[in-house]
């Protein structure tokens, strides 16, 4: 939610914004804020006009009870009485005017950064830079859920009759993968300086509007029947719910942490050959990253962030690739985004592992959360950033570390978290 100062004197701004996010249907919210704003200024005033009116008839009547002139203090009590009548009307109608500019204000999105390309979708995003080399293999790298077949460790069938589609059971020596790659990707954060958590799994709905639009709400998020909760989608959604309504003092920022959850996802995709192994699903896990910091700092805790993930995929000896997202594939919220994608033996070429963003003060305007200057109180900027989400990770590391005879190289990193195993090998 952009700032409503900014949209009042930059309307044509805001309008342009809009248009660069190929949304012009939006472009009427502009001039209703404005037309909202002017008319709730004027209740405003209005407002004061008549508290200012009934204070000075308050202190009137005060002096004429003093002088023992009841009758007229009467007269005046009836004026002050009519003056809180239309007080509590005009009261309402501030009310009302302020919820009508909050509701346009949520949907008008974030001003994007310059250096964002324009497109009008994901097939728009412009590839920045790559790290490793894309290497297709002389032998045929199997389907994932092939490979993970040798080892017997994936159980989709039994899933499906205790959960449903887009669940699964993993299972031996892949289930241990899985974890070893979160618990190093752990660790990877904490030595990198960033503080641990494991946050709450559900929030409420005034954290889920403050940290997304109303259209990935909708399209992500599992409500709890009956109360009001939703489950998260990434962990990012609590851990910067964590400082709802707070004021942070200045010298506390950065503010940089580290948070591992399960996540829950409606969305499945789309159907195809993909939709048989763990490239979509309803649940997953994920190390993720979430940092407050001054305005002024934000793109440069962006450009750390990212690389912080292309290092630790390098480490597992998977190649990846950067990706600036285009304007039209960017969330409303979001002043700037890049993903990381892993390279893909089998189908040569890359897929998305992790996403980056920088979203400005948005988020901190939406929750109320504060810093606390010399020079008064503003809003920090946030920035969040997938260290790992698997299975997807865990798909990247088992293709790039497949070898001929149908084993599975265990990335060095991860083979003290592995009990020094250094191979997998077929179940017999």
């Amino acid at each position: 939610m952009i700032d409503i100062k900014f949209l009042r004197e930059n309307p044509e701004i805001v309008k342009e914004n809009i248009k660069k996010k190929f949304q012009d249907h939006k472009l009427v919210l502009v001039d209703e804020v404005i037309d909202l704003d002017k008319k709730n200024r004027e209740a405003q005033l209005k407002g004061d006009n008549l508290r200012a009116d009934r204070k000075q008839l308050s202190n009137e009547i005060g002096n004429l009870m003093k002088q023992g002139k009841k009758d007229d203090a009467e007269e005046l009590k009836a004026k002050v009485q009519k003056i809180n009548e239309e007080l509590e009307e005009n009261e309402k109608l501030e009310a009302q005017y302020a919820e009508e500019i909050k509701q346009r204000m949520m949907k008008i999105p974030n001003i994007m950064d310059a250096s964002v390309p324009i497109g009008e979708d994901d097939s728009k995003n412009v590839e920045v830079q790559r790290f490793g080399e894309a290497i297709v293999p002389s032998y045929e790298i199997p389907h994932h859920a092939d490979i993970i077949a040798k080892f017997n460790g994936l159980d989709k069938e039994s899933a499906g009759r205790t959960s449903g589609v887009g669940f699964y059971y993993l299972i031996g020596d892949i289930a241990r993968l899985h974890e070893a790659m979160l618990a190093y990707a752990r660790d990877y954060m904490i030595n990198n300086g960033f503080t641990y958590a494991i946050p709450p799994f559900m929030i409420r709905s005034d954290v889920v509007t403050g940290v997304m639009s109303f259209e990935e709400m909708d399209a992500m998020m599992y409500k709890i029947e009956g109360e009001d909760l939703y489950l998260i989608g990434t962990s990012e959604h609590s851990m910067i719910g964590k400082f709802k309504g707070q004021i942070i003092k200045k010298e506390e920022l950065p503010i940089n942490m580290t948070s591992y959850s399960p996540c829950f996802r409606k969305e499945i995709g789309s159907h195809g050959l993909e939709e048989r192994g763990l490239y979509r699903v309803h649940q997953f896990e994920k190390q993720e990253m979430i940092v407050l910091c001054e305005p002024e700092d934000s793109m440069n805790w962006y450009n750390k962030m990212w690389k912080l993930s292309v290092d630790l995929f390098r480490s597992w000896n998977v190649p990846v690739r950067q990706l600036d997202c285009c304007s039209g594939d960017l969330a409303d919220l979001k002043v700037k985004s890049c993903d990381i994608e892993a390279w893909s033996p089998r189908q040569q070429k890359y897929f998305e592992v992790c996403s980056c963003s920088t979203l400005g003060d948005a988020q901190a305007r939406r929750l109320g959360i504060r810093v606390k200057g010399e020079k008064g109180n503003y809003y920090p900027h946030t920035l969040n950033n997938t260290v790992v989400a698997t299975p997807r990770g865990l798909i990247a590391v088992l293709e790039n570390n497949y070898n001929e005879d149908g084993t599975i190289t265990v990335p060095e990193v991860l083979r003290p978290y592995m009990g020094g195993l250094e191979k997998i090998e077929a179940k017999k």
